[in-house]
């Protein structure tokens, strides 16, 4: 480094140009916490700066008293001579006091003693202000180790830290230890489904679907609102094979809210027959659901995903009453409601059925004959009761009994379906 006054070259840590005896300008690289410490430690060393300064002002004016006074002895009279005279006597005094004089930047004259006072004082407060940063440098230390163990306590007990310890224990099938947590969780925050869902799921590896079960149920009874709630209610029926119970929560709540569960929303199918009439054939029932399967009963029992699947083939409605229920099941395994449909179909009844002979008397042995269709059964009595189904069953002809006979018969379809009664009277006497 060079001295900016007369270009000599300053050895490394030098404050004072040994040529010229000028200060040596340092700029330093800004800091502003620096900045702010030096300002307090040049508030503190400003009593000796003021120390200082009272010496150096008082030199000035005892150099400046023995000029004065070498100039009026030399008895000159100009002023000019006694000022030359002075500055002499003033050098002649400051060589023979064995002190050697430098000068700063502002001209001011320092002795050696001075310069070394100046140089200690910043020294002392280079290090009282090493001092300090290394004090506020460990106190910021503090403050984030601190803040950080405070963080880790507030987050161990925050929801999403109980949660954490919760699935944790879940992995490990610490089952008791992770139902403690979820129980915990819930308790700090009652609207988060998934620690419903976390709990839940514990029970389920427990076998112990109906408190899982009875947990959900109860929550979104008292948390009607709850979107996301009734979301993983219904996920936990589809994991614990509750299909049929989606469509019976789903049939509990508001317009408004069955449009948030859109995904869990499974229209019925659709029957192609109408039960509002009785056929008299046998038909043929078509159901139809939008890219879902179908399933149904025919026994009036309710359909789930082990029932019947329906098939393009269609269903026989025969003879009788019918009764038909059907779900839809989306790919993700949501079950519609349950559609139902009876239906009544009723051939025809045969007359009442044809017997001979006809009515009346005879005297010699005679057969009687009924008249049976197909798909019929005949049934007779030949003691003027009605027949029934528990009546004598015609099997062919009968011969006619002696005596007076009122002998009624009846046709029954496969169905049980009776026709009307036939009436003969006879009388027959061989003597």
């Amino acid at each position: 480094m060079k001295c900016r006054y007369c270009k000599a070259e300053i050895p490394e840590g030098e404050l004072y140009c040994k040529k010229c005896g000028r200060e040596v300008q340092i700029v330093p690289d800004y800091n502003p916490l620096e900045e702010m410490l030096t300002a307090q430690i040049q508030l503190d060393g400003n009593e000796q700066e003021s120390e200082l300064d009272q010496y150096i002002n008082q030199k000035r004016r005892n150099n400046n008293r023995t000029g004065q006074s070498a100039g009026r002895n030399t008895g000159s009279t100009g002023r000019g001579a006694g000022r030359n005279t002075g500055r002499s006597a003033s050098r002649t005094a400051a060589n023979t006091t064995g002190r050697r004089m430098t000068v700063n930047t502002t001209g001011q004259m320092l002795t050696e003693k001075e310069r070394r006072k100046r140089q200690s004082a910043r020294a002392a407060r280079k290090k009282a202000l090493r001092r300090k940063r290394r004090i506020v440098l460990l106190i910021m230390a503090a403050i984030v180790v601190l803040a950080g163990a405070g963080f880790y306590v507030v987050y161990q007990n925050s929801y999403n830290g109980i949660m954490k310890k919760a699935q944790k224990a879940t992995q490990s099938k610490d089952y008791t230890t992770a139902e403690a947590y979820y129980k915990q969780a819930i308790s700090k925050n009652t609207k988060k489904a998934d620690a419903y869902t976390g709990l839940a799921d514990v029970y389920l590896s427990q076998d112990k679907t109906d408190e899982g079960t009875t947990l959900f149920e109860e929550a979104v009874s008292k948390q009607s609102g709850n979107v996301e709630l009734y979301k993983a209610c219904m996920d936990f029926y589809l994991k614990s094979d509750q299909n049929m119970k989606i469509p019976e929560l789903l049939d509990s709540v508001s317009d408004s809210m069955l449009e948030k569960l859109n995904d869990y929303v499974v229209d019925e199918p659709k029957f192609s027959l109408e039960d509002s009439t009785t056929y008299d054939d046998v038909q043929k029932l078509l159901l139809t659901a939008d890219k879902d399967t179908i399933y149904y009963t025919t026994d009036g029992t309710d359909p789930d995903l082990t029932s019947t699947k329906y098939t393009s083939e269609g269903i026989q409605i025969s003879e009788g009453e019918t009764t038909i229920k059907a779900i839809a099941v989306n790919k993700k395994g949501v079950p519609s409601s349950i559609s139902k449909k009876v239906y009544t179909v009723e051939f025809p009844v045969e007359d009442a059925p044809a017997v001979s002979p006809s009515t009346g008397q005879y005297e010699e042995a005679v057969q009687i004959e009924v008249k049976v269709p197909e798909g019929y059964t005949a049934y007779y009595t030949t003691d003027g009761t009605d027949p029934t189904t528990a009546s004598t069953k015609y099997t062919g002809p009968i011969d006619m009994p002696k005596g007076e006979t009122l002998f009624k018969v009846v046709l029954v379809n496969g169905k049980g379906r009776m026709s009307g009664i036939t009436t003969r009277n006879y009388m027959y006497d061989n003597q």
